[in-house]
């Protein structure tokens, strides 16, 4: 399997066994970034992108159950696989509801973590475009090419600044669901303070006034949450 594209984000605390998990995963070909605890792995979700999380439950300022479930509101399909010192059937129970992918109990092999990663690639397919990743969007008579920055409607192009063009693929990562101000203004403004606030405010009437050609496309502000891009029936995003 091509690992040169799967970048592991790893959230573990104890510092020992952090450094050698992040070695073995960069020595079989996958990048990997080490947080000590799950509020800095939540940081780096949000700065930087990340093809797969392998979460230590027990963590101090943020658990492993925790993270996953703020990571989920992000991206739906990251794959997530917990690590665990308790055997519990509750534990196990509790992190498959939150999405996880798999679960290893402490003390595990490299090689038992090395065949269940890869046997969540390949249930995922994330060797292939993931939809985290995805670049192309059609939104009802629009196309939306997000690595060029342009949104075409019927041969009309609108080329978009850096900023509209990542609110936008966040709101299509989100269709017909709630896109939160919060999570939005941390992922592109790094900070969720008042004047940012407003500044994603300019954008977002921005966006509404390229996608108003299109009367089966909305964006609403959802008051007290954030913002949903509505494909109605006749429309669609792919």
């Amino acid at each position: 399997m091509d690992t040169k594209k799967i970048k592991i984000l790893l959230a573990e605390d104890d510092p020992n066994l952090g450094t050698i998990l992040k070695a073995f995963l960069e020595a079989k070909g996958f990048p990997a970034k080490l947080a000590v605890n799950g509020a800095e792995a939540y940081n780096m979700f949000l700065k930087e992108s990340f093809d797969f999380c392998i979460f230590d439950v027990m963590m101090p300022e943020k658990d492993g159950f925790t993270l996953a479930k703020e990571i989920r509101k992000i991206d739906k399909k990251v794959p997530i696989l917990f690590l665990t010192a308790k055997s519990m059937q509750e534990d196990i129970i509790e992190g498959l509801k939150i999405g996880a992918d798999d679960y290893l109990t402490k003390p595990f092999s490299m090689d038992e973590l090395l065949l269940r990663i890869n046997a969540i690639l390949r249930r995922s397919n994330i060797e292939d475009a993931s939809e985290s990743q995805k670049t192309f969007f059609h939104i009802g008579a629009y196309t939306f090419d997000f690595s060029r920055q342009i949104l075409n409607f019927k041969g009309d192009e609108q080329k978009l600044t850096s900023k509209e063009a990542q609110l936008l693929k966040m709101l299509c990562d989100f269709t017909n669901d709630v896109l939160d101000r919060s999570l939005a203004l941390k992922k592109i403004w790094l900070d969720d303070n008042y004047f940012n606030a407003r500044s994603m405010d300019v954008y977002i009437a921005k966006l509404r006034k390229y996608l108003k050609k299109d009367p089966n496309v909305e964006l609403l502000n959802v008051h007290g949450k954030g913002f949903k891009l509505i494909v109605n029936e006749d429309a669609s995003v792919e």
